[in-house]
């Protein structure tokens, strides 16, 4: 067995502190060790989407970055858009407008829509369509999660 590393870093505003091994992924640590499960495991090679995070405000695949290289960083998944048991305005346009069938992909779009809405508050529908390109939906075309983040974005410029 590999020699574990120590690991102290912050997920969803919270200081957190855990064993990985050096080959395991950050996917596998939330999933496996710190059991924040909302982030999913899709194709494990980066060209899905479903495990979508957002570290240091950037948006990553989580099953392509090592557990260790989060020392550190901040890091936010799906569990963190909630706060004080009120839904996000993503989650809540996701669920108004149907953007989504199965689940599977859900978090992830929901972390890539957050991303994006974070760095550009009013997106286009072009501009939503490109960033939410490199996460895939099996059940369902992108016109309801297209709509979906439109809502979500129109709704946060309001407040």
């Amino acid at each position: 067995m590999s020699k574990r590393s120590h690991i102290t870093t912050t997920i969803n505003n919270e200081s957190v502190d855990f064993l990985c091994e050096p080959r395991q992924s950050l996917l596998e640590v939330l999933r496996d060790v710190l059991y924040l499960t909302g982030t999913k495991e899709g194709c494990n090679d980066g060209n899905c989407g479903a495990c979508s995070v957002i570290m240091d405000g950037v948006l990553v695949d989580s099953c392509c970055v090592l557990g260790v290289e989060a020392e550190g960083s901040k890091i936010e998944t799906v569990e963190g858009l909630s706060s004080k048991g009120e839904l996000h305005p993503l989650q809540k346009a996701f669920l108004e407008q149907t953007g989504m069938q199965c689940g599977i992909c859900t978090p992830g779009f929901l972390i890539a829509a957050k991303a994006l809405i974070d760095k550009n508050p009013r997106p286009s529908e072009q501009e939503i369509r490109h960033w939410l390109a490199g996460n895939l939906c099996r059940c369902t075309g992108y016109d309801k999660l297209v709509r979906s983040v439109m809502t979500a974005a129109e709704s946060m410029a309001e407040v």
